[in-house]
């Protein structure tokens, strides 16, 4: 694997002379081939655009990992909730079709990477729009990766002190030292800052796997329980013992719903945005994956955006089909503190979510490394200090923010749209020249209608939120 990556990066190297678009255009031939430009022609009055002075060292099953531990996480838990406010089908037609456009925003991305020879999300911002677009692009980086780790620690503040005081039979309430706000403060201290204190994104594929073996796990359980209890909610939305069969068909709470629209939209949808949002880790990924062909990279996407599809549908439909309409935002809510393998499953999603934090943390240092030290060498210092202040934010944020639901709505309405939809599609039509792609040419409107899509996507969301917030209705459902 080492002779051939360093065989495929010798090949890389174009001979780049002329205009922007003349070099522009031998790298885009040579991405069709399978292999990136290290340069692009300069242009008037500029140097070359150099890749990043990495050899990526990560391999395709490392970097598929820690992409799809970028994916998942906590939007997990609020699936099925989101499935209870759309119906079956509605939910898995919206879910392929977000799976779908988020692939094919990755395959916007890596183009323009491609063509201008830049493997840095803000980098190509200010390409497209220069200084203005860089620091717009590394706002939305952060406002998005901040909000993705707010939602894992909450997971953590609410979840860890039921979990310890069932270990130790006591009143998560009445001890101090079960507080849900001193137990992230000690998290983020003790696991969380060593992982994010790697110097490079690769190291974590390992912890990546075991966090996505604890998700797998969580999926099996939820499958069980269905099985195991059916259906079990009572009017104070408690797990009980389910009725006998005959008696089960009776009871209107447990029809499922195929097809349906209610005012919680504003926050379902979202929630599914949120779900598939990697992009931000998608170039650092990139920069480190051996061998980096926009091939090779769109691979590593799709497998990952696969596999989570399928973990994000079955458990989202047997989660749904335990609870049917009481589901809460945060699905494990609904299980009872006694079971044993629920326990287990608590473990292990604190497992999972706790080893995701680091690689989300990445992409919000690397923008602010760009914003705020682009000519500056790697510094430990600095990759200390700045790991340390967005873990004291992201704390505060958790212990002053309410609700996890709220998390989701707000960033899936925002961030989410504008990463998956917007930036990817004005980066193509800014960055790939016209004697590529004309103006008009089917990419090109594909790209812009793409826009266009991510544009109302964030208005209606953004629209029925603030209506549900000026109405109150965002508190009647009790979730």
């Amino acid at each position: 694997m080492a002779i051939s990556c360093a065989v495929g990066m010798e090949m890389q190297e174009p001979k780049m002379n002329g205009t922007l678009s003349t070099g522009a255009a031998a790298g885009y031939r040579q991405e069709r081939e399978g292999f990136l430009p290290t340069t692009h022609g300069p242009a008037p009055g500029r140097k070359p655009v150099q890749f990043l002075d990495f050899e990526g060292k990560t391999s395709f099953g490392m970097s598929v990992f820690n992409l799809s531990n970028a994916i998942m996480g906590s939007g997990i838990l609020g699936l099925a909730y989101a499935m209870a406010h759309t119906g079956v089908i509605f939910f898995l037609a919206l879910l392929l079709c977000i799976a779908l456009l988020s692939s094919y925003s990755i395959h916007l991305l890596l183009t323009c990477a491609s063509v201008v020879g830049i493997r840095a999300y803000e980098q190509l911002g200010q390409r497209a729009f220069g200084p203005a677009g860089k620091v717009v692009v590394a706002i939305i980086i952060c406002l998005h990766n901040v909000g993705a780790m707010s939602s894992y620690l909450f997971i953590i503040k609410s979840e860890l002190p039921l979990v310890i005081g069932t270990f130790l039979h006591m009143d998560p309430e009445g001890d101090w030292f079960l507080k849900g706000n001193l137990l992230i403060i000690l998290v983020s201290l003790l696991i969380i800052l060593p992982l994010a204190l790697m110097k490079h994104l690769g190291y974590l594929g390992y912890t990546s796997s075991l966090s996505l073996t604890c998700m797998l796990f969580f999926l099996i359980s939820v499958i069980y329980k269905k099985f195991q209890l059916g259906c079990v909610v009572s009017h104070n939305d408690t797990v009980v013992e389910s009725e006998p069969a005959p008696l089960q068909a009776f009871n209107s709470s447990c029809e499922a719903k195929l097809f349906t629209v209610d005012s919680q939209m504003s926050y379902t949808v979202p929630i599914m945005a949120f779900a598939f949002v990697c992009h931000p880790e998608v170039l650092p990924i990139y920069t480190e994956l051996c061998c980096p062909t926009q091939r090779r990279m769109q691979a590593v996407a799709n497998m990952s955006i696969g596999a989570m599809f399928i973990m994000y549908g079955l458990t989202a439909t047997f989660g749904y089909l335990t609870f049917y309409s009481t589901v809460k935002a945060e699905m494990l809510e609904m299980y009872t503190q006694e079971d044993l393998l629920i326990l287990c499953v608590r473990l292990a999603v604190l497992l999972a979510v706790t080893l995701t934090v680091p690689v989300v943390l990445f992409p919000i240092r690397r923008a602010l490394q760009q914003l705020l030290f682009p000519s500056k060498a790697f510094s430990w210092p600095r990759h200390v200090a700045i790991a340390l202040i967005l873990l004291i934010l992201v704390n505060i944020l958790v212990i002053c923010v309410p609700t996890i639901r709220d998390i989701f709505g707000f960033i899936g309405s925002t961030s989410a749209p504008s990463l998956i939809f917007i930036l990817p599609s004005v980066f193509y039509l800014r960055i790939v020249p016209a004697d590529m792609e004309p103006l008009f040419s089917w990419p090109k409107i594909q790209a812009l209608c793409f826009g266009v899509l991510g544009v109302l996507f964030m208005a209606i969301s953004l629209g029925f939120m603030f209506a549900n917030w000026a109405t109150g209705q965002s508190r009647m459902s009790g979730h």
